[in-house]
């Protein structure tokens, strides 16, 4: 086996991975080629690390390393390491045992997991094992064992107070800000309901997002435990807490694929390392959602039910209307101002129904009451109670109120062509108009609408207001506009049957959402 002594250099960025960039020269002379590992042996530390080739930004003699990877191992630059060929991990040949169709033993989830997160796969091994995933399917048996593999690589949170609850929406729908307004309304029934969550991946704001425009939303483990201990509940984003660090990966290589085979172990993983007894999985079903009838919906939900069994779990589904915004706004700053407003006793009809009818599955479940029980807590104000003490111990302003949350000051107000009835509304073109706008990276843009479905409109009506921070965001948001106008008016339903005539050129990728 070919050992060489190179002297350790820190490249300026940060990777995210385990990467080490040598010399072609080098390269040949240990016997290794791009994409293949080496192992490095340092004083403080042994890496194995993905080879990267190079003539350029490598000097014959020296081994480059990330700011990212100097920072984890301890390790000091200008040090000389011995460097080994190091094989192919156990794990590949579990990757290409499920590429060929076979089934996964949890022991070899459990190593391809590890694997990954421990990052000694390089993003083709990991491509590759989903990519089987999702063309070979996952059995009960293998969602299970990914879900406890995932559970255990990474990070749990423990709470002192029972039941623990959470609800979980499959996303889809544009405007859904119901986890603002469920959580305090659990929590004032002192049942403990600690929401961690995601930041927007392919939409308009993640709750995350809308939280952040209300109070801060990063947090240690402790603090956590401090925040939920002493209110019942918290609002924040969960992408630091390496709960399930194996997802955050899977999420980056899923993305551009337009895949998503992991969904239920990365939810129920997720839901498991904080603790979670009694889970409601909200469904939106329709056009426009992900799931597009009853029928998947109930097809989704047993397995939710069944993989809950497996994991000592309740879990209970819903299916909910998914063909339009849920309330008026969407963009993160909007929607924050709508859940506040809808807390305070003033929000849509739409989200306060949802909003109560899935917290009653949560009481219904713990046997604590039902939907009647939850309106009660929020007309009643306890919610909003609950809300500002959750706030202030976030480190928000307990006093904030709608109004206070700054939203973007560049708006076109969009106005209706002729008069009629709002027959439909295209979800995902919302969601593409909004983030043109700015989305969730600006908080202040987004889309506000007037007029939902079966509004009756009258023709220079205000259909819908777009708000942007930036003029150039705007002028985006304008020009797709143009080309998807989201919609579609008419006298009566079923009286105008072309919604558009596509022809070939225009035939565009079935849009792919992805929430967590």
């Amino acid at each position: 086996m070919s050992v060489r002594k190179l002297k350790l250099k820190k490249m300026p960025i940060e990777t995210g991975k385990i990467v080490a960039i040598l010399h072609r020269n080098d390269a040949e002379k240990l016997g290794v080629r791009a994409l293949e590992r080496i192992r490095i042996f340092s004083k403080q530390a042994e890496i194995v690390a993905i080879v990267d080739v190079t003539d350029k930004f490598a000097k014959e003699g020296e081994i480059l390393l990330s700011r990212d990877c100097f920072e984890k191992y301890k390790i000091k630059e200008g040090e000389i390491v011995e460097i080994k060929p190091e094989g192919r991990p156990e794990s590949v040949k579990y990757i290409r045992k499920k590429l060929e169709g076979m089934y996964l033993s949890y022991h070899e989830i459990e190593k391809i997991i590890k694997d990954v997160v421990e990052k000694k796969l390089s993003e083709i091994e990991i491509t590759a094992f989903l990519t089987a995933l999702h063309i070979r399917g996952i059995s009960m048996e293998e969602a299970e064992n990914l879900t406890k593999a995932m559970i255990k690589t990474g990070k749990t949170i423990k709470f002192k107070n029972k039941p623990i609850v959470d609800k979980h929406s499959i996303g889809g729908v544009p405007g859904d800000k119901t986890s603002i307004v469920l959580v305090p309304i659990i929590a004032s029934a002192n049942l403990t309901i600690p929401k961690t969550s995601s930041r927007a991946i392919t939409s308009p704001a993640g709750t995350a997002d809308r939280m952040e425009c209300i109070a801060p939303v990063e947090f240690e483990i402790d603090e956590i435990v401090r925040i939920v201990n002493k209110t019942n509940a918290c609002l924040v984003w969960g992408g630091a807490l390496e709960l399930a660090p194996a997802d955050d990966i899977f999420i980056q290589i899923e993305f551009p694929l337009g895949i998503d085979p992991m969904l239920f172990p990365s939810i129920m993983s997720k839901k498991k390392s904080v603790g979670s007894e009694y889970v409601v999985i909200d469904i939106p079903t329709g056009q426009g959602a992900k799931i597009k009838t009853i029928e998947e919906a109930e097809d989704l939900a047993e397995d939710f039910i069944e993989l809950g069994k497996r994991l000592g779990m309740h879990v209970e589904c819903v299916s909910t209307f998914g063909e339009q915004p849920i309330g008026h706004a969407i963009g993160p700053a909007l929607e924050a101002r709508e859940a506040l407003s809808t807390l305070y006793g003033k929000g849509p009809k739409d989200l306060i129904d949802k909003a109560c009818t899935l917290a009653g599955a949560i009481f219904r479940m713990v046997g604590k009451g039902d939907k009647n029980t939850a309106l009660q807590l929020l007309k009643s104000g306890k919610a909003l109670k609950k809300f500002k003490e959750i706030v202030k111990e976030q480190g928000g302003n307990e006093k904030i109120k709608p109004n206070d949350i700054p939203i973007g000051d560049k708006k076109l107000d969009v106005k209706a062509n002729k008069s009629g009835r709002v027959l439909r509304i295209f979800n995902h073109k919302i969601v593409a108009i909004a983030k043109e706008a700015g989305a969730p990276k600006y908080k202040g843009a987004g889309i506000y609408l007037y007029k939902k479905m079966g509004d009756v409109v009258k023709k220079g009506e205000k259909l819908f207001t777009i708000f942007a921070e930036k003029s150039t965001n705007l002028a985006a948001a304008e020009k797709l506009l143009e080309e998807e106008f989201p919609i579609v008016i008419g006298k009566q339903y079923g009286e105008e049957m072309m919604l558009k005539s596509i022809p070939t050129k225009e035939t565009k990728e079935k849009e792919f959402i992805l929430e967590r």
